[in-house]
């Protein structure tokens, strides 16, 4: 995170701003069904939101069979993501270019640490029981704690759905303050798990308590459940980030997890990004894509701008 863009500390809990939230889901649906499709993106357009597409991924492997070895060739592909080739032919070879950060389990921490020391990309870890969030808060807070100090410098952490569909908005807020806590300097991505809130005014309120008490940027799902990342829901999120913003000046990122994999799903969302919340938030400081497998559609896609043609799909490998 750029020392450009100011940490969140948190606010005093506000019951009066989430008295405040009322989604109307027609709208909701008029706003998003237009994103897209109400005009083209130009060519050069296209090329260089693809790029930032690339810059703002969180390359991901979180399975039960990770091994060193296939974290550390993730980290090799989120420090050079696109082919030299291809670069070269579109002229940004000397661009730099790296996704955003790298996410793992806490097991895999150091072995990412070392495997990106050098190459500026950060090591997140997902945290706090994920993906469920019901081990014991004890025991989640020193999950947190020990990536940090295994050198982690993004944190994932995940919230009690319960508190949500309970209404439950103070138990929340002090959950998350808690987690901040534990994160201390260090980003936290707080998940909500949007698709089982119930309801986009659940989502709503969810998202203003998560920034209330410390959150960083504010993440629509692990991407496990049965429903992730939608443009609804990815709407509604980002209003609540401009309110939050009209309300303290603090910028807070957005981050959609699952179902974003294809180069045309990645254009939508930072279409709506832009339109929503402005070119300040066209940076991996403050928006990022959870969908490692948008990677290879993105790097397909730059192949074809380039040269008018596809490669096999083995010339893109994730790692």
């Amino acid at each position: 995170m750029s020392s450009e863009v100011q940490i969140n500390q948190g606010t005093s809990f506000h019951a009066s701003w989430l008295d405040a939230i009322r989604v109307n889901m027609s709208a909701v649906e008029r706003r998003t069904s237009s994103i897209g499709t109400r005009r083209s993106v130009k060519k050069d357009s296209q090329l260089a939101f693809m790029l930032k597409a690339v810059s703002c991924i969180d390359l991901t492997t979180l399975a039960g069979d990770d091994t060193p070895g296939r974290v550390k060739r993730l980290c090799q592909k989120a420090a050079s993501p696109v082919r030299k080739d291809i670069l070269e032919a579109i002229g940004m070879a000397d661009m730099g270019l790296t996704t955003g950060a790298v996410c793992v389990y806490h097991e895999m921490v150091e072995t990412a640490v070392k495997a990106l020391d050098g190459t500026g990309v950060p090591v997140a870890a997902v945290s706090t029981g994920f993906p469920a969030g019901l081990a014991p808060r004890e025991t989640r807070i020193e999950e947190i704690k020990r990536s940090v100090a295994a050198g982690a410098r993004e944190i994932d952490i995940v919230i009690t759905r319960g508190h949500v569909l309970s209404g439950n908005w103070e138990a929340l807020y002090d959950e998350v303050k808690a987690f901040k806590e534990a994160c201390g300097p260090i980003l936290m991505k707080s998940i909500l798990a949007t698709g089982e809130h119930g309801n986009l005014t659940q989502v709503g309120k969810a998202s203003m308590v998560a920034m209330m008490a410390g959150s960083d940027f504010i993440k629509t799902s692990t991407g496990m459940e049965g429903v992730n990342a939608t443009l609804p829901v990815s709407l509604v999120m980002i209003r609540q980030i401009r309110d939050f913003y009209d309300r303290t000046g603090i910028k807070i990122g957005y981050k959609p997890a699952g179902g974003i994999k294809t180069a045309k799903d990645a254009v939508v969302y930072l279409s709506l990004i832009k339109e929503e919340l402005g070119r300040d938030w066209l940076t991996p400081d403050l928006f990022r894509f959870g969908a490692s497998s948008l990677l290879g559609d993105l790097e397909r896609q730059l192949e074809y701008h380039a040269t008018g043609s596809y490669s096999a799909s083995y010339r893109h490998p994730m790692g």
